[in-house]
């Protein structure tokens, strides 16, 4: 389409492939919208177009992002204010006319598996290097490892006793983000065969507090760390894994692969049947 459609906070240009939606950086533009700048969007992780009335005489055009296409809103879970949602364009009500013809243009671009969940992200995370402060640490992501170092201040004394935290990605099956409003907020990464405790005794965990772990830091660094989890997964581990090897395995060997595997199945990582096939194969090799 080639054409730019500008609103309250963001402009949307409309690309052959893609939507480039740059933020603003005006003093009333969400400090999430900052943080991220701009994100290019394909057309294939879309799956559905709505135009519908906003407060005070705005529309809002919003591109709805398909299930498992988009690690930012993977990482948020639904928590996201509309307020805060990127894919949400709000615009002026006299533009709605021009909106409406955008909305179709969009949804004639809709891909084939529009109604199905994405099988990767299709949408970039924010990049690394990335920290923030939160209430009992500073968190730190590499790219490869994320850190915590815990303050005397505020970490609990399992924290303390626990030391100084690095995680490398390889290590890790997911994380978990609850949005800094409260006083129950916090970052947990999942290790792999570790059960997960309380936030603020968990040592896999940031606590987040009014003023700490704010929603434009803490999110970008999930959405990051789990696009980096996600793609270690599909780059190695399980395919290589459960096919290699031809001789009968030690059982107990075996028995930890089918662990490694329900984990990244409860994950997500792994399709129904791809965990029935690839135990299928294991147990096989008994």
């Amino acid at each position: 389409m080639g054409d730019v459609l500008a609103g309250i906070h963001a402009t949307w240009e409309f690309e052959t492939d893609s939507v480039l939606i740059r933020f603003e950086r005006g003093i009333r533009t969400p400090r999430l919208f900052q943080s991220l700048r701009e994100r290019r969007v394909p057309h294939a992780a879309l799956s559905s177009v709505t135009l519908t009335p906003g407060k005070r005489g705005t529309v809002v055009l919003r591109a709805v992002p398909r299930p498992g296409a988009d690690p930012l809103v993977e990482a948020a879970a639904g928590q996201l204010k509309d307020s805060c949602d990127p894919y949400r364009l709000v615009l002026p009500g006299d533009r709605e006319t021009l909106a409406e013809y955008y909305a179709d243009e969009l949804r004639a671009r809709l891909g084939p598996d529009a109604a199905e969940p994405a099988d990767r992200f299709l949408v970039a995370a924010p990049e690394a290097p990335l920290q923030f402060k939160a209430y009992d640490g500073r968190a730190g992501f590499d790219g490869q490892r994320v850190s915590f170092r815990w303050f005397w201040t505020g970490a609990s004394s399992a924290k303390w006793k626990a030391g100084d935290q690095t995680f490398p990605v390889a290590e890790l099956s997911g994380v978990e983000w609850r949005q800094p409003e409260g006083l129950d907020g916090y970052l947990r990464l999942l290790p792999r065969g570790r059960e997960p405790l309380r936030a603020d005794h968990d040592p896999a965990a940031v606590v987040f507090s009014l003023g700490y772990g704010a929603v434009h830091e803490s999110l970008p660094f999930a959405a990051a760390v789990l696009e980096a989890v996600r793609r270690n997964h599909s780059a190695v581990p399980v395919p290589a894994a459960v096919l290699a090897g031809a001789a009968r395995r030690d059982p107990a060997d075996i028995a930890e692969r089918i662990r490694h595997l329900g984990e990244l199945h409860r994950a997500g990582l792994v399709t129904d049947d791809e965990f029935s096939a690839k135990k299928a194969q294991l147990l096989a090799e008994l």
